[in-house]
């Protein structure tokens, strides 16, 4: 028990913290096969599902965020955070971790807090440029804080920051087949321009919004388009469609499993900015839309996208002009081959390579001097 090296990863909520707390697990299992790894998370949300998917041991706390327009009903959050702080303190004391790794998300307050207490070596993983509320307030107490954006001094003692990018789903790196075969394998035509759009998993009403109102423009154009509606949409779109003669240059989906064969098919994306998606593009050099949700906490989203647009690596439209200009600027974009090729070469200078193989080295590294301490 003492030689193993034992490891609690924990945070979620989102794809965008659970596909890089993933990573990191599978480049630790990588270096070290005999690693125990177990992660705590939030019931209810989607790390519960997601992580025993990828083969690892979770557990649930029942924390939620606090309710910043209905402040009565916080009586019951700080409730769960007592009850979730508990609940971590017997988690930990259990698993004995040697290193403790936050990813952002409402779990990862608690059980870091008690791993810091504990005197365990502590490493956060910030995926935006504008730091999570979570991740600030655990910053004091981590040892080291792993980041993808220059200038995130101004949140974290800049002592601790380690330059690392977000970890990225493997599937999106290991795409080898051919943008001809990728859009064989969507029922298009291999030689044609082609646009996809994506709005994660659950879809963006908006980006959804901006195709619909222009269905004749997209019937009338040489372009065409992978549309992921997202579950949540897929049904109403799909009846609107209906309405219509079919568009033979729109392929419609929930969900597309494989996004690997979709980057390769398109020419150019459409995308909200989350941190994860916005590494992928980085990664594969992908021209990039992107359009910001506005609906997230310090609308950190934009903030996100102007880093790459301030670089000339990528278009920014804003979420409430895109029903009205989305369309015609991806039209006017794709079309244009020395702006793809200039969006292309400028995203790529933006991507860290290995970022989950130098976080799991920093973890390792955290937890071999802490055993090495206690002996």
């Amino acid at each position: 028990m003492e030689n193993d090296l034992r490891i609690i990863i924990s945070g979620g909520g989102t794809g965008g913290h659970i596909f890089p707390a993933i990573s990191i697990a599978n480049a630790i299992k990588a270096r070290r096969p005999d690693a125990k790894i177990l992660f705590v998370g939030a019931l209810g949300r989607m790390e519960m599902q997601r992580v025993p998917a990828a083969g690892y041991e979770i557990k649930g706390l029942p924390i939620s965020g606090f309710d910043r327009k209905h402040l009565l009903r916080n009586v019951a959050v700080l409730f769960k955070v007592w009850k979730s702080q508990r609940m971590a303190r017997r988690i930990v004391a259990q698993f004995r971790p040697m290193a403790a790794v936050g990813v952002g998300g409402y779990a990862s307050g608690p059980t870091l807090n008690v791993c810091a207490a504990k005197g365990i070596p502590c490493l956060i993983q910030e995926q935006n440029s504008y730091a999570g509320v979570t991740n600030k307030l655990l910053a004091k107490k981590a040892d080291k804080i792993c980041v993808a954006y220059q200038g995130m001094e101004r949140f974290f003692p800049a002592d601790k920051i380690v330059m690392t990018g977000n970890p990225v789903r493997q599937n999106v790196l290991n795409a080898t087949v051919s943008p001809q075969e990728a859009r064989r394998l969507f029922d298009l035509d291999p030689e044609q321009k082609t646009i996809l759009l994506v709005g994660g998993s659950l879809g963006a009403g908006t980006i959804n919004e901006s195709m619909l109102q222009h269905l004749d423009t997209i019937a009338a154009s040489p372009v065409q388009f992978i549309w992921q509606t997202g579950k949540y949409y897929n049904e109403a779109v799909n009846r609107q469609l209906a309405e219509r003669a079919p568009l033979t240059n729109l392929k419609v989906l929930d969900f597309i499993s494989d996004m690997g064969a979709a980057y390769r098919a398109a020419d150019l994306v459409i995308s909200r900015a989350g941190a994860s998606s916005i590494s992928e593009f980085c990664l594969i050099g992908k021209p990039v839309i992107l359009v910001p949700s506005p609906n997230v906490a310090e609308d950190h989203q934009t903030k996100n996208a102007m880093a790459l647009v301030d670089k000339d690596a990528a278009i920014y439209v804003k979420d409430s002009e895109a029903p009205a200009v989305l369309l015609q600027r991806a039209l006017d974009t794709v079309t244009n081959d020395a702006k793809l090729a200039s969006l292309s070469e400028n995203i790529k200078k933006l991507g860290f390579q290995n970022s989950a193989e130098i976080i799991a080295d920093e973890v390792i590294k955290l937890a071999q001097n802490n055993g090495t301490q206690r002996h």
